[in-house]
């Protein structure tokens, strides 16, 4: 794959130093002072920096990768990225705290009343859309004792707090609260659930946890665009990646490794499918697999080989692209179809994938097409057995001794011809960035 790339993807980024002194860690923000001496309603943002929250380890493990080694001589990060809990809590900080993520799909929340709910590291969301159609995200938890508000996804009129009942709009604002007849400097007003910055790109949802915003403001679609996918919007766009595609369904899975391990496995695509994917393999012109990079986007391409097929069934079309989206969403678009997979970290060494399937609407009534689509893209494909034992023995390898020894030997293999990967590793890098 990467002797495919021309020498112009390997500029596009540029190798970042990041040398900070210890004094120079800001600290924390201010917190909203409270207003009322009976409730607090002072609320600490999620990428809120002080040593506490990013500790001085995992700063120290960020120096240990040089970026300005040649993307052709690169290495593996230590196997401590991988492995250690607080550069876990350095990525949520620096990566999944800051800037747009993919969270959902837009038919989750395509008529009044409908709401979706979901996690990111420690924050708990609820995405829902108003009366008015408006679409709204919140920390999904009580103002009061900080209970969840709404679980899974459905269709709501308002919010109501299983633990004692306060009500909220989906709109935001405390509608009501019960018993507190009597309490003073008690303003419903200053009760509102606390939002979050959410907007849509084509299909998707995405949400922004990176600063205090007030409820009023609201995302240009397009400035998201740009932000999210920098130079690619267009390009995704122009390939089949839009609102026009219906949603199909979703398959979950829970693997033992740390999330990257997946998302290295996805960015060295071409390099493995004629070896793990065989079935696949058989249907591409691997000789026209190439790979360029953007500054936050890996787009792989391949054209598909003539299916011969006794009932004529082609599930790939003429041509396949997989897109990368830092730092952990990816899609696949292909023939009729298009597939995401959103990766989640659990923990330092477990992390959930979410395959979304859509199809183009001349096909979403094909029950049969359907069906056997999905047992193929699982099969060949997809989520498959092999993808799960891979990415967890890959995983249990960084965590022994004997990896850690020959750690640099034995992760070349699949780094040194794989360029995607080191540029992604160049952005997470960027990331840490103060």
């Amino acid at each position: 794959m990467a002797m495919m790339l021309k020498p112009m993807s390997l500029q596009v980024i540029h190798a970042l130093e990041f040398k900070k002194t210890r004094s120079q860690i800001p600290t924390p923000r201010n917190q909203r002072p409270s207003s009322s001496p009976v409730f607090n309603s002072s609320f600490h943002y999620p990428n809120s920096s002080s040593p506490s929250d990013v500790s001085l380890q995992a700063l120290t493990l960020v120096d240990e990768f040089n970026p300005k080694i040649p993307i052709k001589e690169a290495l593996t990060p230590p196997s401590s990225w991988y492995t250690e809990p607080s550069f876990l809590a350095l990525e949520l900080e620096r990566v999944f705290y800051r800037g747009w993520q993919a969270i959902g799909y837009t038919e989750q929340i395509k008529d009044p009343h409908d709401f979706f709910t979901g996690r990111l590291g420690n924050v708990e969301y609820v995405v829902c859309r108003d009366d008015n159609g408006k679409i709204h995200a919140f920390h999904n938890v009580c103002r009061h004792h900080a209970s969840l508000l709404a679980y899974g996804s459905g269709q709501k009129s308002c919010f109501v707090c299983p633990y004692h009942g306060w009500t909220y709009g989906l709109d935001g604002p405390l509608l009501k609260a019960t018993r507190i007849t009597g309490i003073q400097n008690f303003n419903v007003n200053e009760f509102g659930l606390i939002p979050l910055k959410v907007a849509t790109w084509g299909p998707f949802v995405l949400l922004n946890l990176d600063k205090e915003i007030l409820p009023q403001q609201e995302a240009d679609n397009s400035m998201v665009g740009n932000e999210w996918l920098g130079s690619c919007s267009e390009i995704l766009s122009i390939n089949g990646i839009d609102s026009s595609l219906s949603y199909v369904c979703r398959r979950e899975y829970t693997i033992e490794c740390n999330w990257k391990v997946f998302c290295d496995n996805y960015l060295d695509g071409g390099y493995h499918v004629p070896y793990a994917h065989k079935g696949l393999a058989s249907g591409l012109k691997l000789q026209s697999y190439s790979t360029l990079m953007y500054e936050k986007v890996s787009i792989q391409k391949c054209e598909v080989g003539s299916v011969e097929s006794e009932d004529d069934f082609d599930r790939l079309g003429s041509k396949a692209l997989y897109a990368f989206i830092y730092p952990n969403f990816m899609i696949n678009r292909y023939g009729p179809w298009m597939d995401t997979n959103l990766v989640l970290p659990l923990g330092p060494s477990k992390c959930r994938v979410v395959f979304d399937y859509f199809l183009e609407t001349s096909v979403k009534d094909d029950k049969a097409f359907i069906e056997r689509s999905l047992e193929d893209s699982e099969r060949v494909q997809g989520m498959c057995r092999w993808k799960i034992l891979c990415c967890a023995k890959v995983f249990r390898r960084a965590l022994s001794r004997w990896h850690i020894v020959v750690e640099d030997m034995l992760l070349l293999l699949r780094w040194l011809c794989t360029i995607s990967i080191a540029c992604f590793t160049k952005i997470l890098l960027k990331s840490f960035k103060f």
